[in-house]
C-alpha cells in the first residue's frame, strides 16, 4: 500500500508547472476540467499538522540484522521484474503497441469472476522503486520509475486523457462505474494504486515527470466525479475504492489546489465513518481491506483540514481493531473478513486469516496516529506487528511474500510465485521491507524519538547530530545508542518503554539515570550531549499467554513482542511446495493430515512450562504426553508447518 508523504513536498510551483489544465475523459466524451479552479463544498477547519516528524529515510541507515536481509532481498526483486511488463495492459487500453507480454495472475486474468486488478502492481511497484531509491539512492530504482512515468505520459498523450489505467474495457469501465450503472471490478481500488505510486515517485524520488503525469490523473478525477451528488458519489464508494482520500488529501498537501481537498473529503465515505465517529463498532461481516485504507484516509483528511470528526473515526477504528479483534500476531480477520470476536474460537484456526495487506495498511494508519499523538500504544502495536505480520510475511530465501498468514494448526506459511501470482499483498509486499526505515525514529523540535529497537543509525543535519543504534535485539533485551555531535547540543532523547516490560533502566556513560517501573510510556532523558555519549536501555522479556476473552482455552504464546510459534517439521512438504499461484486456495495446498502435539494445563500458568531451549530465542514447552515441543519466533518460521495457538486439553487426573 502506498506511504504517506514523508518530508515536505515540493512547492506549489515546482509541482504544478507545465501541468496546466487536463484532458478528462468519462466515457465517449473528452471535456476540460480545470481542477484548482473548483470551489471547495464545505467549510474547512483549521489543519491539524503532525506533533511529530518522521526522518527522511535518506537520513537512516539499517545495519545487518532481519531488517536489512529483508529490504536486501526485495531490492533484488524489484529489480529482476519488467516494466514493460506492467506497462501492456496499460498501452492496449490507450491504443498503443505492448512492448512486452502482460505478467500472469492478477495482471491478466481475474482470480475471481466479479473482480479484476489489472494494474494495481504497477502502482506498487513505484511505490517500491521510490522507497528503496529513497533508502539507498541506488539509481537504477530511479531509472525505473522515470521510464515508466514516461510511457504512462505517453500513454495520456495518445488517449489524449489524464486518466491512466489497465483494467478491462478502461475508461469505459470508469465511466458507467461514476455513471452509477453496475460494473464488474473495483476501478478506484485499482487506480489508487496508480495514483500513490506516482504521488510517491513524486515526493520520494524526485520524478518530475512522475509529477506530470500524477497532476493530469489528479485533474482527471476531479473532473469526471464533479457532476455528481453527495448522494451518487457515496453510492459509487460502495465498492472498494482503496485509499482515495489519503491521495486527495496528500495532493491538497503537496499543491494547495483546494478542488483535491474537497474531493479528499467526498471520497471519504460517510456510511463507514459516521458510526465510528459515533463510538460505534459495526465492522462485523465487513471486508477488512475494504476499510483499513478508507479509514488511513480519514486521519489523512482531518491532518489536511481539521475536522474532528475524522480524527475520531480514525482513532476509535485503530483502537477498535488492534485491541478488541486482532490476533496475538497484530493480525485481523478471517477469508479476509471481519469477524465477531464471541466467535473467535470459530475463526481463530482459519487457514484464510491475518491478510498481510490488512497489517501493512493498520500499520500506516498506527504510524500517522502516533505523529499526531506520540503515545507508546501505537508504538507497541506497530512493533507487534511489524515482527509477527510484516517481517515474518517474507520468504528468506526467496523474497517472496504470503497473502494470508493463518493459525490452521500444522498448516505453513504460503508465498506468491515470482511472476505468476501479483496479488494484492505481494504488491504491498513490495512495498512493506524498503521502508524498514520510516519508522524507527521521528522527532520535533527539541525531541529525538527511538520508536523501534532496530540496527540502524539516524542523522539528525539541524542539529549536527547522529545517532547509531546497536543491538542484537530482540535476542536480548538492550540496546546501545551513542552519539557522534559536531558540538554539544541539548536534545529530550525519547525512549519508548514497551508494555511488554516490567521494567526499564536507562544508563549514560556507564551510569544509571533511570528507572521505569510503568510500561506503555516513553521515558525522557534530556540533557546536554557530547561527542562520544552512549546511552543503555535495558528491558526485560519473559515468556507469557495471549487469550482471547471468548475463547480463554485458546493460547499464544508470547516472548516480549514476539509470538512463539511451535516449529512443526515439512512432513509432506516437498521442495518449493509453499511457493503458489492462486491465493484463494489457500486451506488446499499441502493439506495432507498432520499431528499436531496436544497443551494441557491450566492456561493461567502455562508460560511458566516454557523454557529457554538450545539457542537464541528459541524454547520447549512439554506437550501433553511429556514430549518437547519447540518454539521459536513466528517470523523466523519458514518452509515448515507451524502452530501459533493451541486449544489446552484439561488434566485429567
Amino acid at each position: 500500500m502506498p506511504k504517506t508523504p514523508c518530508c515536505a513536498g515540493p512547492s506549489r510551483r515546482d509541482l504544478l508547472g507545465g501541468a496546466g489544465a487536463a484532458a478528462v475523459m468519462a466515457g465517449a466524451g473528452t471535456m476540460v476540467w480545470p481542477a484548482f479552479a473548483l470551489a471547495q463544498t464545505a467549510p474547512t477547519a483549521p489543519a491539524r499538522p503532525a506533533r511529530l516528524k518522521p526522518f527522511d529515510m535518506a537520513n537512516v541507515t539499517l545495519t545487518d540484522g532481519p531488517f536489512l536481509h529483508a529490504q536486501r532481498m526485495t531490492e533484488a526483486y524489484l529489480l529482476r521484474l519488467a516494466p514493460d511488463r506492467m506497462l501492456h495492459n496499460f498501452r492496449i487500453n490507450a491504443g498503443l503497441q505492448p512492448k512486452a507480454p502482460v505478467y500472469g495472475g492478477w495482471e491478466s486474468e481475474p482470480t475471481w469472476a466479479e473482480i479484476n486488478c489489472h494494474g494495481h502492481t504497477l502502482g506498487h511497484y513505484l511505490s517500491a522503486c521510490a522507497l528503496a531509491y529513497r533508502s539507498t539512492q541506488d539509481r537504477r530504482f530511479k531509472q525505473r520509475i522515470d521510464y515508466i512515468a514516461n510511457e504512462l505520459a505517453a500513454c495520456q498523450d495518445a488517449a489524449r486523457s489524464g486518466l491512466v489505467c489497465a483494467f478491462p474495457d478502461g475508461p469505459a469501465l470508469v465511466a458507467r462505474h461514476i455513471n452509477g450503472e453496475p460494473i464488474t471490478g473495483v476501478p478506484w481500488y485499482t487506480l489508487h494504486k496508480i495514483y500513490a505510486g506516482l504521488r510517491d515517485a513524486a515526493t520520494l524520488a524526485d520524478s518530475n515527470r512522475a509529477r506530470h503525469v500524477l497532476l493530469r490523473l489528479a485533474d482527471w478525477g476531479v473532473g469526471a466525479t464533479h457532476p455528481l451528488s453527495d448522494a451518487q458519489f457515496e453510492a459509487m464508494l460502495a465498492t472498494e475504492h482503496g485509499g482515495m482520500n489519503e491521495i486527495y488529501a496528500d495532493l491538497y498537501a503537496m499543491t494547495g489546489t483546494e478542488a483535491y481537498r474537497t474531493l479528499a473529503r467526498r471520497f471519504s465515505h460517510k456510511a463507514v465513518m459516521e458510526p465510528l465517529v459515533a463510538g460505534k463498532d459495526l465492522l462485523d461481516g465487513m471486508h477488512a481491506n475494504t476499510q483499513v485504507p478508507k479509514i488511513v484516509g480519514f486521519q489523512r483528511v482531518y491532518e489536511e483540514t481539521g475536522d474532528d470528526r475524522y480524527a475520531k473515526a480514525a482513532d476509535f477504528f485503530f483502537r477498535t481493531v488492534a485491541h478488541t479483534r486482532s490476533f496475538a500476531t497484530g493480525g485481523h480477520g478471517d477469508n479476509e473478513h471481519f469477524f465477531a470476536m464471541a466467535d473467535f474460537e470459530s475463526h481463530v484456526f482459519s487457514a484464510k486469516g491475518s491478510e498481510t495487506c490488512c497489517q501493512h495498511n493498520m500499520l500506516k494508519l498506527a504510524r500517522l496516529l502516533f505523529m499526531q499523538d506520540p503515545q507508546a500504544d501505537y508504538a507497541d502495536y506497530y512493533e507487534r506487528t511489524l515482527y509477527n505480520g510484516i517481517l515474518a510475511s517474507q520468504d528468506p530465501d526467496s523474497g517472496m511474500a504470503t497473502y494470508f498468514q493463518g493459525a490452521r494448526p500444522g498448516y505453513m506459511k504460503l508465498y506468491h510465485t515470482p511472476e505468476d501470482s501479483f496479488w494484492c499483498c505481494t504488491g504491498t509486499g513490495m512495498e512493506n521491507h524498503v521502508k524498514y526505515r520510516d519508522s524507527i525514529y521521528f522527532h520535533d523540535d527539541r525531541s529525538l524519538y527511538v520508536s523501534l529497537f532496530v540496527p540502524s543509525s539516524v542523522r539528525w543535519a539541524n542539529k549536527g547530530a547522529r545517532l547509531e543504534q546497536t543491538t542484537s535485539f530482540p535476542e536480548t533485551p538492550t540496546t546501545n545508542l551513542r552519539w557522534t555531535l559536531r558540538a554539544p547540543v541539548e536534545i529530550a532523547l525519547q525512549l519508548r518503554h514497551p508494555r511488554w516490560s516490567r521494567t526499564a533502566m536507562v544508563r549514560v556513560n556507564g551510569r544509571d539515570v533511570l528507572r521505569s517501573t510503568a510500561p506503555g510510556r516513553f521515558v525522557e532523558v534530556t540533557r546536554l550531549w557530547r561527542d562520544g555519549d552512549r546511552v543503555e536501555l535495558i528491558l526485560d522479556m519473559a515468556p507469557a499467554v495471549e487469550r482471547a476473552p471468548a475463547a480463554p482455552d485458546i493460547v499464544a504464546f508470547t516472548y516480549g513482542p514476539l509470538v512463539l510459534a511451535g516449529a512443526l517439521g515439512r512432513q509432506g512438504l516437498e521442495p518449493g511446495a509453499d511457493i503458489i499461484v492462486n491465493e484463494r486456495k489457500y486451506g488446499d495446498y499441502n493439506d495432507g493430515a498432520v499431528a499436531v502435539p496436544d497443551i494441557a494445563g491450566d492456561p493461567e500458568r502455562l508460560a511458566e512450562r516454557v523454557k529457554p531451549g538450545g539457542g537464541p530465542l528459541e524454547f520447549t514447552i512439554p506437550a501433553a504426553d511429556g514430549a518437547p515441543v519447540r518454539l521459536i519466533p513466528y517470523h523466523r518460521i519458514a518452509h515448515e508447518r507451524y502452530a501459533t495457538y493451541w486449544k489446552v486439553q484439561p488434566v485429567t487426573a
